[in-house]
């Protein structure tokens, strides 16, 4: 299997858990604009995934300097470096007593990133199914040459 490949079957995956863990946290967020939850639970679920989107997103970008994929890495450069700078400044989290008045912007905050993770997904889905397909032709193709010789 090709380390293409497997950059990409990881890039599916990482993105799949991003799109999920922005998602939640929308809806989380939705949640307490129509109270159903309190805005202790609301922000402490959504504060237990920050983190992990994070770390996970810069793990992605790393990946794709790493493997010399610039495209990609271009793409998630920014959003890397915003998160970066939100964590080293301590923006990342909600805050309990805030979170009322930052609901509307949150939101868009996380629409917009779904939005973003929605476009790397079609782009991961593209190279993943390109990656996969050039892979079996050439494989078709070196086992033709084994046969004729």
């Amino acid at each position: 299997m090709s380390v293409e490949l497997v950059l990409w079957l990881f890039s599916f995956a990482s993105v799949m858990a991003l799109v999920g863990l922005t998602a939640y946290q929308l809806i989380c967020l939705s949640d307490l604009e129509f109270d159903y939850i309190n805005p202790y639970d609301s922000s402490s679920r959504i504060n237990a995934v920050v983190i992990i989107e994070y770390v996970l997103q810069g793990v992605l970008c790393a990946s794709f300097l790493l493997t010399l994929n610039w495209f990609p890495f271009l793409v998630m450069a920014p959003v890397t470096y915003y998160h970066v700078k939100l964590y080293m400044n301590r923006k990342h989290l909600i805050d309990v007593t805030e979170i009322f008045r930052q609901l509307h912007g949150e939101k868009k905050y996380r629409m917009i990133k779904l939005a973003f993770y929605f476009a790397l997904f079609i782009i991961s889905i593209y190279r993943l199914v390109m990656t996969a397909v050039l892979l079996f032709i050439d494989e078709d193709v070196n086992l033709v040459e084994t046969r004729t010789i």
